[in-house]
Protein backbone atom coordinates (compact mmCIF):
# COMPACT_ATOMS: atom_id res chain seq x y z
CA UNK A 1 0.00 0.00 0.00
CA UNK A 2 1.17 3.55 -0.64
CA UNK A 3 2.36 5.89 2.07
CA UNK A 4 0.78 9.36 1.97
CA UNK A 5 2.66 12.30 3.51
CA UNK A 6 0.14 14.68 5.08
CA UNK A 7 0.94 18.30 5.90
CA UNK A 8 -0.49 18.27 9.42
CA UNK A 9 -0.08 22.03 9.92
CA UNK A 10 -1.69 23.26 6.68
CA UNK A 11 -5.26 24.56 6.66
CA UNK A 12 -7.58 26.66 8.78
CA UNK A 13 -8.37 23.83 11.20
CA UNK A 14 -4.94 22.23 11.45
CA UNK A 15 -3.66 20.21 13.13
CA UNK A 16 -6.88 19.11 14.86
CA UNK A 17 -9.00 18.21 11.82
CA UNK A 18 -6.06 17.03 9.73
CA UNK A 19 -4.92 14.56 12.37
CA UNK A 20 -8.49 13.38 12.96
CA UNK A 21 -8.87 12.74 9.25
CA UNK A 22 -5.69 10.67 9.14
CA UNK A 23 -6.79 8.78 12.26
CA UNK A 24 -10.05 7.88 10.49
CA UNK A 25 -8.11 6.65 7.45
CA UNK A 26 -6.00 4.40 9.67
CA UNK A 27 -9.16 2.71 10.99
CA UNK A 28 -11.02 2.48 7.68
CA UNK A 29 -8.27 1.49 5.24
CA UNK A 30 -4.80 -0.07 5.03
CA UNK A 31 -3.21 3.19 3.80
CA UNK A 32 -0.08 4.26 5.68
CA UNK A 33 0.26 7.96 6.52
CA UNK A 34 3.19 10.15 7.50
CA UNK A 35 1.98 13.13 9.54
CA UNK A 36 4.39 16.05 9.14
CA UNK A 37 4.38 18.89 11.64
CA UNK A 38 4.71 19.77 15.32
CA UNK A 39 4.98 16.36 16.98
CA UNK A 40 3.67 17.49 20.38
CA UNK A 41 0.52 19.02 18.85
CA UNK A 42 -0.03 16.04 16.58
CA UNK A 43 0.38 13.57 19.43
CA UNK A 44 -2.00 15.58 21.64
CA UNK A 45 -4.77 15.17 19.04
CA UNK A 46 -4.04 11.47 18.54
CA UNK A 47 -4.38 10.89 22.28
CA UNK A 48 -8.01 12.10 22.09
CA UNK A 49 -9.13 9.89 19.17
CA UNK A 50 -9.12 6.26 18.10
CA UNK A 51 -6.48 5.31 15.53
CA UNK A 52 -4.26 2.49 14.34
CA UNK A 53 -0.70 3.34 15.42
CA UNK A 54 0.76 0.79 12.99
CA UNK A 55 -0.37 2.93 10.05
CA UNK A 56 0.63 6.40 11.29
CA UNK A 57 4.13 7.80 11.59
CA UNK A 58 5.12 11.34 12.62
CA UNK A 59 7.88 13.50 11.16
CA UNK A 60 8.58 16.46 13.43
CA UNK A 61 9.34 19.89 12.00
CA UNK A 62 9.29 23.37 13.45
CA UNK A 63 7.90 25.73 10.80
CA UNK A 64 4.61 26.26 8.98
CA UNK A 65 3.40 28.21 5.94
CA UNK A 66 0.12 30.00 6.65
CA UNK A 67 -2.52 30.63 4.01
CA UNK A 68 -1.78 34.35 3.98
CA UNK A 69 2.00 34.04 3.71
CA UNK A 70 3.83 34.96 0.52
CA UNK A 71 4.30 31.62 -1.29
CA UNK A 72 7.56 32.42 -3.05
CA UNK A 73 9.27 33.89 0.00
CA UNK A 74 8.03 31.07 2.25
CA UNK A 75 9.26 28.32 -0.06
CA UNK A 76 12.63 30.08 -0.37
CA UNK A 77 13.25 30.68 3.35
CA UNK A 78 11.32 28.09 5.41
CA UNK A 79 13.07 24.87 4.63
CA UNK A 80 11.67 23.18 7.76
CA UNK A 81 8.03 24.09 6.98
CA UNK A 82 5.69 21.11 7.27
CA UNK A 83 4.54 21.39 3.64
CA UNK A 84 8.08 21.39 2.26
CA UNK A 85 9.20 18.55 4.52
CA UNK A 86 6.24 16.49 3.30
CA UNK A 87 7.09 17.28 -0.33
CA UNK A 88 10.73 16.29 0.20
CA UNK A 89 9.61 13.01 1.79
CA UNK A 90 7.99 12.12 -1.54
CA UNK A 91 10.90 13.45 -3.61
CA UNK A 92 13.23 11.27 -1.53
CA UNK A 93 10.91 8.25 -1.97
CA UNK A 94 10.02 7.95 1.73
CA UNK A 95 6.37 8.53 0.80
CA UNK A 96 4.38 8.23 -2.41
CA UNK A 97 2.19 11.36 -2.50
CA UNK A 98 1.47 14.53 -0.53
CA UNK A 99 -1.83 15.90 0.79
CA UNK A 100 -2.06 19.47 2.09
CA UNK A 101 -4.85 21.93 2.93
CA UNK A 102 -2.29 24.69 3.23
CA UNK A 103 -1.16 27.56 1.04
CA UNK A 104 -1.96 26.54 -2.56
CA UNK A 105 0.68 28.80 -4.09
CA UNK A 106 3.32 27.29 -1.81
CA UNK A 107 2.12 23.80 -2.77
CA UNK A 108 2.64 24.58 -6.46
CA UNK A 109 6.02 26.26 -5.96
CA UNK A 110 7.20 23.57 -3.54
CA UNK A 111 6.30 20.83 -6.01
CA UNK A 112 8.06 22.71 -8.81
CA UNK A 113 11.20 23.01 -6.67
CA UNK A 114 11.44 19.40 -5.45
CA UNK A 115 9.54 17.20 -7.94
CA UNK A 116 10.71 16.13 -11.37
CA UNK A 117 8.57 17.43 -14.25
CA UNK A 118 7.24 14.95 -16.78
CA UNK A 119 9.02 15.05 -20.13
CA UNK A 120 7.74 17.88 -22.29
CA UNK A 121 5.78 19.63 -19.52
CA UNK A 122 6.72 23.27 -19.08
CA UNK A 123 3.92 24.22 -16.68
CA UNK A 124 2.01 22.17 -14.16
CA UNK A 125 -1.77 22.42 -13.86
CA UNK A 126 -4.01 22.42 -10.79
CA UNK A 127 -6.87 20.08 -11.68
CA UNK A 128 -9.95 20.86 -9.57
CA UNK A 129 -13.01 18.65 -9.44
CA UNK A 130 -16.29 20.30 -10.37
CA UNK A 131 -19.68 18.84 -9.35
CA UNK A 132 -22.09 18.66 -12.29
CA UNK A 133 -25.10 16.85 -13.72
CA UNK A 134 -24.27 13.60 -15.45
CA UNK A 135 -26.03 13.22 -18.79
CA UNK A 136 -24.31 10.17 -20.29
CA UNK A 137 -24.43 6.53 -19.07
CA UNK A 138 -21.61 5.75 -16.65
CA UNK A 139 -20.50 9.38 -16.45
CA UNK A 140 -18.70 10.47 -13.29
CA UNK A 141 -20.66 13.08 -11.27
CA UNK A 142 -17.47 15.15 -11.12
CA UNK A 143 -15.83 16.96 -14.02
CA UNK A 144 -12.17 17.97 -14.01
CA UNK A 145 -11.32 21.65 -14.52
CA UNK A 146 -7.72 22.55 -15.34
CA UNK A 147 -5.94 24.76 -14.88
CA UNK A 148 -7.61 26.13 -11.74
CA UNK A 149 -4.86 28.45 -10.57
CA UNK A 150 -1.32 27.19 -11.16
CA UNK A 151 -0.90 29.50 -14.17
CA UNK A 152 -2.18 32.92 -15.16
CA UNK A 153 -1.98 32.84 -18.96
CA UNK A 154 -0.98 29.99 -21.28
CA UNK A 155 -0.16 29.45 -24.92
CA UNK A 156 -1.86 26.88 -27.13
CA UNK A 157 0.86 24.28 -26.58
CA UNK A 158 0.37 24.39 -22.81
CA UNK A 159 -3.43 24.21 -23.07
CA UNK A 160 -3.15 21.15 -25.32
CA UNK A 161 -0.90 19.49 -22.74
CA UNK A 162 -3.43 20.32 -20.01
CA UNK A 163 -6.09 18.56 -22.08
CA UNK A 164 -3.95 15.44 -22.50
CA UNK A 165 -3.01 15.37 -18.80
CA UNK A 166 -6.59 15.87 -17.67
CA UNK A 167 -7.88 13.16 -19.99
CA UNK A 168 -5.26 10.69 -18.72
CA UNK A 169 -6.11 11.52 -15.08
CA UNK A 170 -9.85 11.03 -15.72
CA UNK A 171 -9.20 7.68 -17.39
CA UNK A 172 -7.34 6.38 -14.36
CA UNK A 173 -9.13 7.98 -11.41
CA UNK A 174 -12.69 8.41 -12.73
CA UNK A 175 -12.50 5.23 -14.81
CA UNK A 176 -13.90 6.98 -17.90
CA UNK A 177 -12.52 5.07 -20.93
CA UNK A 178 -12.77 8.04 -23.31
CA UNK A 179 -13.21 11.30 -21.36
CA UNK A 180 -14.97 14.08 -23.26
CA UNK A 181 -12.69 17.13 -23.37
CA UNK A 182 -13.97 20.69 -23.77
CA UNK A 183 -12.26 24.08 -24.09
CA UNK A 184 -13.74 26.81 -21.87
CA UNK A 185 -14.57 29.74 -24.12
CA UNK A 186 -16.99 32.63 -24.67
CA UNK A 187 -18.88 30.89 -27.47
CA UNK A 188 -19.32 27.58 -29.21
CA UNK A 189 -17.84 28.58 -32.57
CA UNK A 190 -14.22 27.53 -33.29
CA UNK A 191 -13.39 31.15 -34.17
CA UNK A 192 -14.23 32.50 -30.68
CA UNK A 193 -11.85 33.61 -27.96
CA UNK A 194 -8.83 35.09 -29.67
CA UNK A 195 -5.71 33.70 -31.29
CA UNK A 196 -4.60 31.33 -28.50
CA UNK A 197 -8.00 29.68 -28.03
CA UNK A 198 -8.63 29.42 -31.77
CA UNK A 199 -5.28 27.67 -32.22
CA UNK A 200 -5.93 25.45 -29.20
CA UNK A 201 -9.31 24.45 -30.64
CA UNK A 202 -7.74 23.60 -33.98
CA UNK A 203 -5.04 21.44 -32.42
CA UNK A 204 -7.35 19.63 -30.00
CA UNK A 205 -9.78 18.81 -32.81
CA UNK A 206 -6.93 17.24 -34.79
CA UNK A 207 -5.37 15.34 -31.88
CA UNK A 208 -5.78 11.56 -32.32
CA UNK A 209 -7.09 9.60 -29.35
CA UNK A 210 -8.69 12.63 -27.68
CA UNK A 211 -12.48 12.91 -27.57
CA UNK A 212 -12.70 16.68 -28.09
CA UNK A 213 -16.27 18.05 -27.93
CA UNK A 214 -15.39 21.64 -28.83
CA UNK A 215 -15.83 24.87 -26.92
CA UNK A 216 -17.70 24.81 -23.61
CA UNK A 217 -19.44 27.97 -22.40
CA UNK A 218 -19.82 29.01 -18.77
CA UNK A 219 -23.33 27.64 -18.32
CA UNK A 220 -22.12 24.22 -19.52
CA UNK A 221 -19.64 23.81 -16.67
CA UNK A 222 -22.33 22.12 -14.59
CA UNK A 223 -23.67 19.89 -17.36
CA UNK A 224 -22.34 16.56 -18.52
CA UNK A 225 -21.15 17.81 -21.88
CA UNK A 226 -17.44 17.54 -20.99
CA UNK A 227 -15.62 15.37 -18.45
CA UNK A 228 -12.44 17.45 -18.69
CA UNK A 229 -12.62 21.25 -19.15
CA UNK A 230 -9.45 23.08 -20.17
CA UNK A 231 -8.66 26.76 -19.58
CA UNK A 232 -5.99 29.16 -18.38
CA UNK A 233 -5.44 29.29 -14.63
CA UNK A 234 -6.83 32.79 -14.20
CA UNK A 235 -10.13 31.91 -15.86
CA UNK A 236 -10.37 28.52 -14.17
CA UNK A 237 -9.78 29.91 -10.71
CA UNK A 238 -12.39 32.64 -11.19
CA UNK A 239 -14.93 30.11 -12.49
CA UNK A 240 -14.29 27.73 -9.59
CA UNK A 241 -14.55 30.44 -6.92
CA UNK A 242 -17.69 31.88 -8.54
CA UNK A 243 -19.35 28.46 -8.54
CA UNK A 244 -18.42 27.90 -4.90
CA UNK A 245 -19.63 31.37 -3.88
CA UNK A 246 -22.99 31.10 -5.64
CA UNK A 247 -23.64 27.68 -4.15
CA UNK A 248 -22.88 28.85 -0.62
CA UNK A 249 -24.95 32.02 -1.08
CA UNK A 250 -28.00 30.05 -2.23
CA UNK A 251 -27.82 27.70 0.72
CA UNK A 252 -27.32 30.60 3.17
CA UNK A 253 -30.23 32.50 1.60
CA UNK A 254 -32.55 29.54 2.03
CA UNK A 255 -31.54 29.13 5.67
CA UNK A 256 -31.92 32.83 6.43
CA UNK A 257 -35.36 32.89 4.84
CA UNK A 258 -36.47 29.93 6.92
CA UNK A 259 -35.41 31.64 10.13
CA UNK A 260 -37.30 34.90 9.47
CA UNK A 261 -40.77 34.08 8.27
CA UNK A 262 -43.20 31.29 9.06
CA UNK A 263 -44.52 31.29 5.53
CA UNK A 264 -40.98 30.97 4.19
CA UNK A 265 -40.35 28.07 6.56
CA UNK A 266 -43.42 26.34 5.18
CA UNK A 267 -42.25 26.96 1.63
CA UNK A 268 -38.77 25.78 2.46
CA UNK A 269 -40.13 22.41 3.52
CA UNK A 270 -41.26 21.94 -0.04
CA UNK A 271 -37.81 22.93 -1.27
CA UNK A 272 -35.87 21.05 1.39
CA UNK A 273 -34.95 18.15 -0.85
CA UNK A 274 -33.59 20.52 -3.49
CA UNK A 275 -31.60 22.52 -0.91
CA UNK A 276 -30.17 19.30 0.52
CA UNK A 277 -29.21 18.19 -2.99
CA UNK A 278 -27.50 21.51 -3.63
CA UNK A 279 -25.52 21.20 -0.41
CA UNK A 280 -24.50 17.64 -1.27
CA UNK A 281 -23.52 18.64 -4.78
CA UNK A 282 -21.29 21.52 -3.68
CA UNK A 283 -19.84 19.96 -0.51
CA UNK A 284 -16.09 20.07 -1.14
CA UNK A 285 -15.54 17.68 1.79
CA UNK A 286 -16.82 14.80 -0.35
CA UNK A 287 -14.39 15.25 -3.20
CA UNK A 288 -10.93 14.99 -1.68
CA UNK A 289 -8.22 17.16 -3.14
CA UNK A 290 -7.20 18.81 -6.38
CA UNK A 291 -4.11 17.18 -7.92
CA UNK A 292 -1.23 19.18 -9.33
CA UNK A 293 -0.50 17.47 -12.66
CA UNK A 294 2.71 17.59 -14.65
CA UNK A 295 5.21 15.99 -12.25
CA UNK A 296 6.48 12.44 -11.75
CA UNK A 297 5.21 12.72 -8.15
CA UNK A 298 1.76 13.57 -6.83
CA UNK A 299 0.52 16.39 -4.61
CA UNK A 300 -3.15 16.94 -3.79
CA UNK A 301 -4.28 20.30 -2.42
CA UNK A 302 -7.41 20.55 -0.27
CA UNK A 303 -9.75 23.40 0.55
CA UNK A 304 -8.34 25.61 3.31
CA UNK A 305 -11.43 24.96 5.43
CA UNK A 306 -11.08 21.20 5.16
CA UNK A 307 -12.31 19.17 8.11
CA UNK A 308 -11.47 15.58 9.04
CA UNK A 309 -13.82 14.15 6.41
CA UNK A 310 -12.26 16.22 3.64
CA UNK A 311 -8.73 15.26 4.65
CA UNK A 312 -9.65 11.57 4.86
CA UNK A 313 -11.18 11.65 1.38
CA UNK A 314 -8.14 13.46 -0.02
CA UNK A 315 -5.81 10.82 1.42
CA UNK A 316 -7.94 8.09 -0.17
CA UNK A 317 -7.88 9.84 -3.55
CA UNK A 318 -4.10 10.26 -3.31
CA UNK A 319 -3.65 6.58 -2.52
CA UNK A 320 -5.91 5.62 -5.42
CA UNK A 321 -3.92 7.84 -7.79
CA UNK A 322 -0.68 6.20 -6.64
CA UNK A 323 -2.06 2.68 -7.03
CA UNK A 324 -3.41 3.52 -10.48
CA UNK A 325 -0.03 4.93 -11.56
CA UNK A 326 -1.46 8.25 -12.64
CA UNK A 327 1.89 9.97 -13.42
CA UNK A 328 2.91 7.04 -15.64
CA UNK A 329 -0.45 7.20 -17.42
CA UNK A 330 0.01 10.92 -18.04
CA UNK A 331 3.59 10.44 -19.19
CA UNK A 332 2.46 7.79 -21.65
CA UNK A 333 -0.27 10.04 -22.98
CA UNK A 334 2.23 12.85 -23.46
CA UNK A 335 4.72 10.51 -25.08
CA UNK A 336 7.28 11.31 -22.41
CA UNK A 337 8.62 7.80 -22.01
CA UNK A 338 8.91 8.06 -18.21
CA UNK A 339 8.44 4.77 -16.30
Amino acid sequence: MPTIAVDAMGGDQAPEETVRGVADVSLQTDIDCLLVGDEDRIQAVLERVAYNPEQIAIRHCTETIASGDDPRESVRTRRDASLLVAIRAVAEERADAVVSAGNTGACILGAARHFRPLAGVRRAALAAVLPRRAQHPGQDPLALLLDAGATVHCDADELVRFAVMGSAYARRVSKVPAPRVGLLNMGGEPSKGGEVLVETHRRLAALPGLDFVGNVEGHELVTGRADVIVCEGLLGNVALKLFEGISEALVDLARAAAERKLVWRMGLRLLAQGVDSLQALTDYRRYGGAPILGFEQLLLTCHGRSDARAIANAVKVAAKAVRDRVPAEIAGALGGGWR
